[in-house]
């Protein structure tokens, strides 16, 4: 049965389905909603928002509803706006308390139809199980306050640019909303409103402190460096990435790390750029053959991804290396499902846990898990620090 929970917080429990609405003594039968909300606990429900591929309400909504659909949508929008002006907080209060009776019937009916149509009409993907379990986990973190706060920040407000910046951080939102369709590739990006944490100034990071006692940063050394390596079948080197091609692909010593990594990436985004690494384990060619078929780019996590021959490259090593990433970063909220320590937040290849002191024991196992991805395993840089900006390397 095709059913709307009528608020996204778990604690705000309450469905419509079946033309009623319910608080409690639910129908057994519940399968098929729009989006995943806290409030749902049943691992066989299907969502019809990941199956249009994360397109909004109007967007997928069949053109005989389309004018109804915008009826709802604005009334729903007054109210959200009303509740703004009275300064009523939506991460506090379920939104079915608010709103009249009739009303959450309406708007559900439509939801169920626009959902009933998309099921209809659009097929499952391929990686259906690695998003839902990425939705899942996104959800978590964003219903979870960041500790934004200016102590021991002394430094960010002596000049004027700087402290009109941290003065916005600190007055803005305190929470991360990720946007799991924001790029064509799936790396992550953030909705409207959200804390901006994919592009805040590096020196802004002082302001987030962890709410226990320590971040716990992971990521891979030369990720892209690595993937590559890995989709074209070839052994990793368990050194810096940049410093192992320096000596073994280029044999330049007189190359800086850094130089090393420009002429990588050069090379990487440049399809014209063809001689600097020909001939070596980087082969192009072979990898192109094996995941670019007919313009489309096809993922080791079955992401196929509409792409002309310039971005292609590109797009099959971003998109693969973010879901090695986003698929760890499940892995190691799923082990801390128990514990205090949690997953706070994700930037590209960085894996971010507040952790606490008394369970540092487990970072051993957690770097060894993020290590052993579904390509290989992979060296790992982990660092510690007391905000996300002043991170140490940690050697255990």
């Amino acid at each position: 049965m095709i059913f709307q929970t009528l608020d996204d917080k778990s604690e705000c429990v309450g469905i419509y389905a079946d033309g009623r609405l319910h608080y409690e003594g639910f129908p057994s039968d519940l399968t098929r909603t729009w989006k995943y909300t806290g409030s749902i606990t049943d691992s066989n429900v299907e969502y019809a928002w990941l199956r249009c591929g994360g397109q909004s309400l109007k967007q997928a909504c069949p053109e005989e509803l389309i004018d109804e659909w915008r009826r709802l949508q604005r009334r729903f929008e007054a109210y959200l706006k009303s509740f703004k002006i009275g300064k009523i907080s939506m991460r506090e209060h379920c939104f079915f308390d608010l709103v009249p009776n009739d009303f959450l019937k309406q708007f559900c009916e439509v939801k169920n139809q626009i959902t009933e149509y998309v099921f209809e009409n659009y097929e499952k993907p391929k990686n259906y199980e690695h998003l839902d379990k990425v939705q899942k986990l996104l959800y978590k973190i964003k219903y979870r306050d960041l500790n934004i706060t200016s102590e021991n920040s002394k430094s960010l407000f002596y000049l004027t640019h700087m402290r009109e910046r941290a003065q916005k951080l600190l007055k803005g939102s305190k929470h991360i909303d990720y946007n799991l369709f924001g790029t064509v590739t799936g790396r992550l990006a953030t909705n409207t409103g959200s804390f901006p944490i994919l592009t805040m100034m590096r020196e802004l990071r002082k302001l987030l402190k962890p709410h226990n006692d320590w971040f716990i940063s992971l990521d891979y050394n030369g990720a892209e460096a690595r993937t590559f390596l890995a989709l074209a079948g070839k052994p990793q080197p368990q050194e810096d990435i940049h410093e192992w091609n320096k000596g073994n692909i280029l044999r330049k010593k007189d190359l800086t790390r850094e130089e090393m990594k420009t002429i990588f990436f050069t090379w990487l985004y440049s399809p014209e750029d063809h001689e600097v690494l020909k001939g070596t384990l980087y082969d192009r060619k072979a990898v192109m053959e094996k995941y670019y078929i007919d313009g489309r780019v096809n993922t080791p996590f079955k992401r196929s991804i509409i792409a002309d021959q310039r971005k292609a490259l590109n797009y099959l090593v971003q998109s693969t290396t973010a879901d090695l990433v986003l698929d760890k970063a499940v892995e190691i909220d799923e082990f801390l499902q128990d514990k205090k320590s949690f997953v706070s937040h994700i930037v590209h290849d960085e894996i971010v846990l507040d952790m606490v002191d008394d369970e540092r024991d487990l970072i051993v196992d957690i770097r060894k898990m993020f290590a052993e991805n579904k390509l290989g395993n992979y060296l790992v840089n982990l660092k510690a620090g007391k905000n996300y900006f002043e991170l140490e390397d940690l050697k255990i």
